[in-house]
């Protein structure tokens, strides 16, 4: 049985969605980020990043873990990655050229996307740690990533996804990371095919299962 730790409010939902995708059960365990929580070493605290039990599965103290039949993974894109390949079908690497393709844009999205988009979510719509919002980070943020926006925009001309014409593991993780600059829809209309890209990504059944989900969380 696949065993994922980690609250839907986090980069477990990247892992979530695509084990929806592909039909596998799995455990849920809710593993808290420990910043969120008053005191995290309190007695009766819930099971955060920073409790003993959860450091036993991944002594970085971050989230997501899995655990699949006794193989410990941590790092939710290279997780994604595996559980593609283990199970196969349209969404895993067809051929080694694929694969090499799915590796480099979960390392794009997450070098040139990811730290920028971050700063978009955090400080227009509050999300960071403390809470404090800076439009000017934000700005800054919006302005470093039009250009991998273009890149993104260019990569999904031929047949509107990122690998093979179809929709595949590689789209989950960028979409995951892309959804972060929502909040700066100036990026998406200047990128329509990232717009539509995205819409399509949201719009499947397998992300509204771990949406809906998320939204039942706690803020």
């Amino acid at each position: 049985m696949l065993t994922i730790y980690g609250v839907y409010r986090s980069r477990a939902s990247r892992n979530i969605w695509l084990a929806n995708e592909l039909g596998l059960p799995f455990k849920h365990v809710p593993v808290i980020q420990h910043y969120r929580l008053p005191d995290a070493a309190a007695p009766g605290a819930p099971l955060n990043t920073r409790s003993p039990d959860f450091l036993r599965v991944n002594p970085n103290g971050h989230i997501p873990s899995i655990d699949d039949d006794g193989l410990v993974l941590h790092e939710s894109l290279a997780i994604n990655l595996y559980l593609a390949k283990k199970h196969g079908g349209p969404f895993a690497p067809a051929t080694v050229a694929e694969d090499g393709e799915m590796g480099m844009w979960a390392l794009w999205a997450a070098t040139e996307v990811e730290p920028h988009a971050l700063m978009v979510i955090y400080h227009r719509l509050g999300g960071a740690p403390g809470g404090v919002k800076d439009p000017a980070i934000a700005d800054a943020a919006v302005a470093t990533l039009r250009a991998p926006f273009a890149v993104l925009d260019r990569a999904l001309a031929k047949s509107g996804f990122l690998v093979g014409g179809r929709f595949t593991v590689a789209d989950i993780n960028a979409a995951e990371i892309v959804r972060y600059a929502q909040p700066a829809p100036e990026l998406f209309e200047a990128a329509p095919r990232v717009k539509a890209w995205l819409a399509a990504c949201q719009a499947r059944p397998a992300f509204r299962k771990m949406w809906e989900a998320r939204d039942k969380e706690p803020a």
